[in-house]
């Protein structure tokens, strides 16, 4: 058994599926299955079930999911210590990013930690917020920025910033310069970002507020990237919801509009695993961001 095996055992256990275990780790799918083959075969234990094309942890899978994750997180303890003991003059960090954090806040910071601690390996991880959250959990990643709702009572989260959510259409479309109703929205078709991404949840949770039932809406595509709705949506009559800091590029390029319609303030916040002691390199990152 290696570390490498658990790794990718933790990450199949955390999303239940062999191909977004496979992104999250940066591996190839045929990969993360051998591993999995090859630790089942050794122990001559089944640790997920086949349940038509989901999988499920089994009985054994279960059992062993805690201590796959304690080997890892002393693991890493481990090497955040030698890390520490270098003083900064060498060492890793990986930082995990939702994608509008990922995009469009976090290379900035990410540039400025490079130039000031050239020594220190930074890896970014992308995801949508719950892989992000996964992804700290598990110890793949130091640090994590979202600006989904992630609960999870083994992390602590804390604001490092803000932004807003938007309503966008293509520039001709009919409600332009038109204040909306509820009627408005429920009778549009929509192209919104994939479930598990912050700015669908914060999106639907908004409505929720005004009383809007967001099952209501008329979903006609959901898609993985801020970029991939925004050009679905300037080809179309549907709408989406953004971040003004993802859409901005395209307002301004006069290929979307922003609709009249106010939605509240959301902020990116930074997760940590509570349990997890912080590297100096965190540290540092988190003390360039103060």
């Amino acid at each position: 058994m290696t570390l490498e095996q658990l790794r990718i055992f933790a990450a199949v256990a955390g999303h239940l599926h062999m191909t977004r275990a496979a992104e999250a780790l940066h591996l190839t799918q045929s990969a993360v299955s051998a591993a999995i083959a090859a630790l089942e075969e050794r122990h001559n234990v089944r640790l997920f079930d086949r349940v038509g094309r989901r999988l499920e942890l089994s009985a054994a899978g279960r059992a062993f999911l805690p201590e796959a994750r304690s080997l890892l997180q002393n693991a890493q303890n481990a090497i955040r210590t030698l890390d520490d003991l270098a003083g900064l003059k060498r060492g890793a960090l990986a930082v995990a990013g939702s994608q509008t954090v990922f995009n469009y806040w976090l290379p900035m910071r990410a540039a400025r930690f490079t130039e000031r601690y050239a020594a220190i390996a930074l890896t970014l991880i992308p995801g949508n917020t719950a892989q992000v959250a996964d992804a700290v959990r598990d110890g793949f990643a130091d640090l994590g920025f979202v600006e989904g709702i992630v609960d999870e009572p083994r992390l602590a989260r804390r604001k490092v910033a803000t932004d807003r959510i938007a309503i966008y259409a293509a520039k001709k479309h009919p409600l332009a310069g038109r204040q909306l109703k509820t009627s408005d929205l429920e009778r549009a078709a929509w192209i919104l970002r994939e479930e598990g991404s912050g700015t669908r949840a914060h999106f639907t949770n908004a409505l929720s507020r005004k009383g809007i039932d967001p099952s209501a809406l008329n979903v006609v595509m959901s898609l993985p990237s801020n970029e991939a709705a925004f050009a679905a949506v300037e080809g179309s009559l549907a709408l989406t919801a953004a971040s003004t800091l993802a859409a901005a590029p395209h307002v301004a390029a006069e290929r979307l509009v922003a609709l009249r319609y106010n939605l509240p303030e959301r902020g990116f916040e930074l997760v940590t695993a509570r349990e997890r002691s912080r590297s100096r390199a965190a540290a540092a990152f988190l003390e360039m961001l103060d």
